[in-house]
């Protein structure tokens, strides 16, 4: 590989570098990106202006990776990172994923490109197929604002707005479109760049007193309290403050697998980690509650509808939370309405930190001892669920690790998370391939919020091979992500689903597979793998195999390999 040759005395020269300076003012460290000529002037503006640092590339194979390594790095940080797409088609290619990080309300700042707005400035054929009239026009529905600004001083307040407006709860992505042609063009003389300085974030709003003070009135008068820890940050403050406010008010707390670890699993007041999909059985608590206090709760309307406590009057549902500022009629991301009693119209940290002061809490939160979360499968010839979660568990001991997403069945009891980093939550949008660039975004991140935490993606054979082009920006970048494969060489979820409507109308059962079975010949899940720079073992397909193959993987981790693990999983075991 070519040395770099670093920029020599660079001077602010053409309006990309307006671009590339304010990215930097803006404070984003890395932008994902696959290379485009519609943004070759800012793609040289951040290697020979701003030496390819703050904000550094991250080379991706596919722009859905660009995105959703982003999204993963939010997940980690909740800060922006940037992120760039060639003309229309990269949008068109990245737009499921933007979509994905607009619904987990995840902040991104994308710098998108047109070719030429002035006609008689476009290349034959290839310039004009590449040049839309409103390009944002395609993910504007989930987008949280979007600008194509005119000019290299428009250019300046643009990116610094996007960053901005991503930033600023509830957050999300937001896009610039520039101008292949004013990209390209010289300055002509000095010019005046805002300091991002001027122009803070701000924090985000708390309760206003009235409503702060009847949540508290019904608080202090409630015999049992349910708390539904929600979407919450990853900050420990925060997080040891949840535990303060748990043990004042004497609640049970419930958090769930949909979203990231927002309280102890170990902590004698979790009551339980829900499921995806809950059901009366799991929400006992809830049943009797007298108090409701829902820190941003994703889904509420169906979680109270799930022990009929929707519309029963015994109940106060308290409500905290900024998501309806987010809502639009383009997508239903906002779910069912919620019935609500008292709505704290503030960020759920800051209700928290408010209720904590309001109830004179002064206690420190007790400390809690992690579980060892080691399950123990059934006696089986073939490895099941509980037999990956529970040789995942094992391997991990002892080490900080982060779970960047989990596959569909992976037993509640296994999952023991326990600082606010354990678990990063579930694919808010349900994207198909999203789980490896959101390992590789949080392990990008990881490098400065905790050095020694492993980043696993635990994840299944669909999943990974529709993400599998991400795996190389992770061998590219040094970044040891440990990859376990529930491998059921099928889409085996749509499977139950196909078994549900042929019961249903009468029809062959045993028909369900069709279509949806990974085989003949099944994937190479490590010969791909390899082929992208990983280390690999498996396939793995006895349950007396799993102690070594984990040894074996861990090893080539503690190398500083990324290493994938491919386990056949009996579905039915």
């Amino acid at each position: 590989m070519s040395d770099f040759v670093p920029p020599q005395n660079p001077t602010l020269e053409w309006a990309s570098d307006v671009a590339a300076e304010m990215l930097r003012r803006s404070g984003l460290k890395y932008i994902s990106l696959v290379p485009g000529a519609s943004y070759r002037g800012l793609h040289d503006s951040i290697v020979n202006y701003l030496g390819n640092k703050d904000p550094e590339i991250v080379l991706c194979l596919t722009e859905q990776a660009a995105v959703g390594i982003a999204h993963g790095y939010a997940k980690v940080t909740g800060k922006p990172m940037g992120v760039a797409l060639h003309a229309n088609i990269g949008v068109m290619h990245a737009a499921i994923n933007i979509f994905d990080a607009f619904a987990d309300r995840m902040p991104m700042v994308i710098m998108g490109a047109t070719g030429p707005i002035d006609a008689a400035k476009r290349r034959p054929w290839i310039d004009w197929i590449h040049t839309a009239a409103d390009q944002a026009s395609m993910v504007r529905d989930y987008l949280k604002w979007d600008d194509q600004p005119g000019s290299a001083e428009a250019i300046a307040e643009s990116v610094l707005r996007a960053t901005l407006m991503a930033s600023t709860a509830p957050m999300g992505p937001t896009y610039v479109c520039l101008d292949a042609a004013l990209q390209e063009e010289p300055l002509g003389g000095p010019i005046a760049l805002p300091n991002p300085k001027y122009f803070p974030v701000g924090a985000p709003p708390g309760p206003d007193s009235a409503s702060l003070e009847q949540a508290v009135t019904a608080l202090k008068a409630a015999k049992k309290v349910v708390i539904l820890a929600g979407r919450v940050s990853r900050d420990e403050d925060d997080w040891m403050r949840r535990i303060q406010l748990a043990e004042a008010l004497d609640a049970k707390v419930y958090t769930a697998l949909k979203l990231a670890a927002s309280f102890p699993s170990s902590h004698p007041k979790h009551e339980r980690l829900l499921p995806l999909f809950q059901s009366k059985g799991d929400l006992s608590a809830l049943s009797e509650a007298d108090v409701v206090l829902s820190l941003d709760w994703l889904d509420l309307k169906a979680t109270l509808g799930a022990v009929d406590r929707a519309e029963d009057g015994s109940l106060t549902v308290i409500q905290s939370s900024l998501d309806r500022y987010a809502h639009t009629g383009a997508v239903m991301d906002y779910l069912g309405l919620p019935r609500t009693d008292i709505m704290l119209l503030a960020d759920p940290d800051t209700t928290t930190q408010a209720l904590l002061t309001a109830l004179d809490v002064n206690d420190p939160a007790s400390a809690v001892k992690p579980k060892a979360g080691v399950i123990e499968p059934p006696t089986s010839h073939t490895i099941s669920m509980a037999h990956l979660a529970e040789a995942t568990t094992k391997a991990l001991l002892g080490r900080k690790a982060t779970y960047a997403c989990l596959p569909f069945g992976w037993p509640t009891t296994a999952a023991h998370f326990d600082h606010p980093l354990d678990y990063l939550g579930a694919d808010a949008g349900g994207v198909i391939g999203a789980g490896p660039p959101f390992a590789i975004g949080a392990a990008l991140a990881m490098q400065d919020t905790d050095p020694g935490r492993l980043v696993v993606l635990a994840t299944g054979d669909g999943d990974l091979l529709s993400g599998m082009a991400s795996l190389w920006t992770a061998a590219q970048q040094g970044l040891p992500i440990l990859a376990v494969i529930n491998n059921n060489r099928s889409f085996y979820n749509d499977e139950r689903h196909q078994d549900r409507v042929a019961q249903a109308r009468g029809r062959p059962r045993e028909n369900k597979w069709v279509g949806q079975r990974l085989d003949d010949p099944p994937p190479d899940l490590c010969g791909l793998a390899k082929a992208q720079g990983w280390a690999t073992v498996g396939p793995v397909a006895l349950p007396e195999d799993m102690p070594a193959a984990f040894d074996q993987a861990m090893a080539s981790i503690k190398r500083g390999h990324p290493t994938l693990i491919d386990v056949l999983v009996d579905p039915n075991a």
